[in-house]
C-alpha cells in the first residue's frame, strides 16, 4: 500500500469564516461524522463539519433501514438517541402516509430507550433518517460543507506529526487543532500518511480462523450449495473453451487461510414499494444487456425460488431490499479497486455497480426466462416513489461493506469479539454476528461454480471495542481520530462496521478529541479512566454491567 503524506499550498484560500484555526474539523457524512460532530460541538468545542456527499447519514440514511443492531441493550448515547429521534417522527402526523402503523406493528422495533421514558425505532424509511441528521445538525448550529471532496494528492498539512490543515478540491482550507475522518474509505488518514490495510489478512497474521480465504466454508444461504445440483459455469455446459458466462472469475481463488487484497461485495439497499401510487417501474439502464443475468437463469432453472429472501419491510409499505441468495445484488468481486483508487474511477465503479442492479431488477421484472410465478409477484414492486426523488429513486449512496482498515494503535480481531482474549479500555460496543458477504465466484475443480468469503459467526455476547482502534500509531499522527475506517482485522470488522458502532465510535472519537485538546495532549496520550468518565456520564455503554435497561 502507498502511504504518502500530502502538503496544501500556502496560496490555497481558507473557506469562509475560516480565517481562525478550529477546535475540531469532522471529514465526512456518515452517521459516525454526524455524532462526532455533535459531540464535539455539544461539549463547547468549534466544530466543522465537512462533508463528501450531499446527502448526511451514508447507509443510514441511503436505504439501510432495516438496522443490523444485534443487542439493542449496548447502544448507547448519541446512537441511541438517534433511534429515538426517528420514533419520535413517526409520532407525528403525516408519518404514516401509505400504511397504518396498527398494519405494520411494532415488528420488535420499539424498545425501552436509555431511561424508560422514552422510545427507539430501528426500522425506517430513507428520508426520515435524513431528516433527522439534517435537523440534529442544524439544531445543533454545526457549521456544515457539503460536496466538499479531499484533496487526497495535495489537500493534508502534516507538521511535527500533527495535521494542521485539510484543503478540498474547490480549494477551500479548513485548518483545525484535532481532526476526526469519518469516511467509509478512510481518505483523511490514508492521505496524512496513517498505516492501513486493504483485503484480507491471513489467519497467521492475528492467530485468527475466519479471516483470509474462506473456501469451502457455506454459511447463510448465499452459496451454490443451496441448490440439488451444481451449476456449469460455462456457455456450453461442460467446454472450458466455450467461455465463461458473466459475472465469474477466471483465478483461482487462493489457499484456505491464507490473505489476499479482496474485500467484501458492494452493493446498494434498494428502497421498493408495492403500493400503486407510491412505485415507479423498475429503469431499464442504457447499456442493459440480458446476458449479464445467465447464472441468474441457471439458479432459477435449478429451483430456487428466493428471490424474496430479503425483502425487509420498513415502515409505509416499502423495504430495505438486501442482497440474498447464489446470485443478487452483491456485485461480486467488481470493487476490489474502489478503496484506493482515484475520485474519477470510484464514479465509474460506483456507476457499473448501479447498472448491474438496476438492470438485474429489471431482468426479473421483464425477461421471459424468470419463472413466471416470481415474476408476476415481482411486478407488484417498483422503486418507492417518494424516496431519493433527486436520484432517480436510487440510493445516493452505495454499501461500502469494507475500504481501508486503520492499523493502529491497537487491532481488534476476532479473539476479542468471540471473547478469546480481553478487550483493553472500552470505548462502546459491539453484538453483531461475526459477518463478511461474498468476496469472489470462481469455477472449482470440479467445474462448478461456487461463491467464497460469505462468513457467519455467532459470538458469546456483546464484545467490547478498544480506544486503541481509532486513534493511529503516536510515531504516525497525535491529532487525528477513525472511528469508522477502525483499526481492525478484516473479519473483526464485519461485526463492528454496523451503523449504530459507527454513530456510537463517532461520539466517542469527539469526546476523545475534545478531552484531549482541552488537556493539550495528544489523543495517545488522553489518560483512560478520564475519557471513561465522560463516556459513561453521556450514556455510552461500554461493559455488559452499563446495559440499558
Amino acid at each position: 500500500m502507498a502511504l504518502v503524506i500530502s502538503y496544501s499550498l500556502s496560496s490555497c484560500n481558507s473557506a469562509e469564516g475560516q480565517d481562525n484555526v478550529n477546535d475540531v474539523i469532522v471529514y465526512g457524512g456518515t452517521s459516525g461524522a454526524v455524532t462526532a460532530a455533535i459531540q464535539a460541538k455539544k461539549m463547547g468545542k468549534s466544530v466543522i463539519l465537512v462533508s463528501p456527499d450531499t446527502h448526511l447519514g451514508g447507509l443510514s440514511s441511503g436505504g439501510l433501514g432495516w438496522t443490523d443492531t444485534g443487542k439493542k441493550e449496548v447502544i448507547g448515547g448519541l446512537s441511541r438517541e438517534f433511534y429515538q429521534r426517528v420514533y419520535d417522527k413517526y409520532q407525528k402526523e403525516g408519518g404514516w402516509k401509505w400504511e397504518n402503523p396498527s398494519d405494520f406493528g411494532n415488528k420488535g422495533q420499539g424498545t425501552p430507550a436509555i431511561d424508560g421514558e422514552f422510545r427507539t425505532m430501528w426500522i425506517f424509511e430513507p428520508h426520515i433518517a435524513e431528516e433527522v441528521f439534517d435537523e440534529w445538525v442544524e439544531e445543533m448550529d454545526i457549521e456544515l460543507y457539503r460536496d466538499e471532496l479531499l484533496d487526497r494528492e495535495a489537500g493534508v498539512t502534516v507538521e511535527d506529526g500533527q495535521i494542521t490543515a485539510i484543503r478540498t478540491l474547490s480549494g477551500k482550507e479548513f485548518k483545525g487543532k484535532m481532526f476526526i475522518d469519518a469516511t467509509y474509505e478512510g481518505d483523511l488518514m490514508a492521505a496524512a500518511g496513517v498505516s492501513y490495510h486493504v483485503g484480507r489478512e491471513a489467519n497467521s497474521v492475528y492467530g485468527e480462523e475466519w479471516n483470509g480465504v474462506q473456501t469451502g466454508i457455506f454459511h447463510h444461504r448465499h452459496h451454490f450449495k443451496v441448490l440439488d445440483n451444481p451449476i456449469d459455469p460455462y456457455w456450453i455446459a461442460g467446454d472450458p473453451s466455450s467461455g465463461l458466462i458473466p459475472k465469474i472469475s477466471e483465478e483461482d481463488p487462493g489457499v484456505k487461510g491464507e490473505g489476499d487484497n479482496k474485500i467484501q461485495a458492494y452493493c446498494f439497499r434498494t428502497c421498493m414499494s408495492n403500493h400503486p401510487d407510491n412505485r415507479v417501474p423498475f429503469p431499464k439502464p442504457e447499456n442493459y444487456d440480458s446476458t449479464q443475468y445467465e447464472l441468474l437463469v441457471r439458479i432459477f432453472d435449478a429451483g430456487w425460488t428466493e428471490w424474496f429472501g430479503k425483502f425487509d419491510m420498513i415502515p409505509n409499505r416499502k423495504t430495505d431490499t438486501n442482497n440474498h441468495g447464489p446470485f443478487s445484488s452483491d456485485n461480486i468481486g467488481m470493487n476490489y479497486e474502489y478503496p484506493e483508487t482515484s475520485y474519477e474511477r470510484r464514479k465509474e465503479i460506483i456507476k457499473e455497480h448501479e447498472d448491474y442492479q438496476k438492470g438485474l431488477l429489471y431482468f426479473v421484472a421483464n425477461d421471459p426466462r424468470v419463472p413466471k410465478e416470481i415474476q408476476e409477484e415481482f411486478q407488484n414492486w417498483g422503486l418507492a416513489k417518494d424516496e431519493f426523488i433527486d436520484n432517480g429513486n436510487w440510493p445516493h449512496q452505495i454499501y461500502v461493506r469494507e475500504a481501508r482498515r486503520m492499523v493502529g494503535k491497537y487491532v481488534m480481531t476476532e479473539n476479542e469479539l468471540l471473547q478469546k482474549k480481553p478487550t483493553p479500555e472500552s470505548i462502546g460496543m459491539g453484538s453483531y454476528t461475526i459477518d463478511s458477504h461474498n468476496i469472489q465466484r470462481y469455477v472449482d475443480e470440479n467445474g462448478h461454480v461456487h461463491n467464497e468469503g460469505d462468513i457467519g459467526v455467532g459470538l458469546p455476547g456483546p464484545y467490547e471495542i478498544a480506544y486503541g482502534s481509532i486513534v493511529p500509531k503516536k510515531e504516525e499522527i497525535t491529532n487525528l481520530v477513525v472511528p469508522v475506517a477502525v483499526s481492525a482485522s478484516h473479519i473483526a470488522f464485519g461485526s463492528i462496521r454496523m451503523e449504530p458502532v459507527f454513530m456510537i465510535l463517532g461520539e466517542s472519537a469527539a469526546t476523545a478529541a475534545t478531552m484531549a485538546l482541552e488537556k493539550g495532549i495528544s489523543v495517545q496520550d488522553l489518560p483512560y479512566e478520564d475519557l471513561k468518565a465522560q463516556l459513561m456520564k453521556d450514556g455510552q455503554v461500554l461493559t455488559l454491567e452499563d446495559q440499558i435497561k
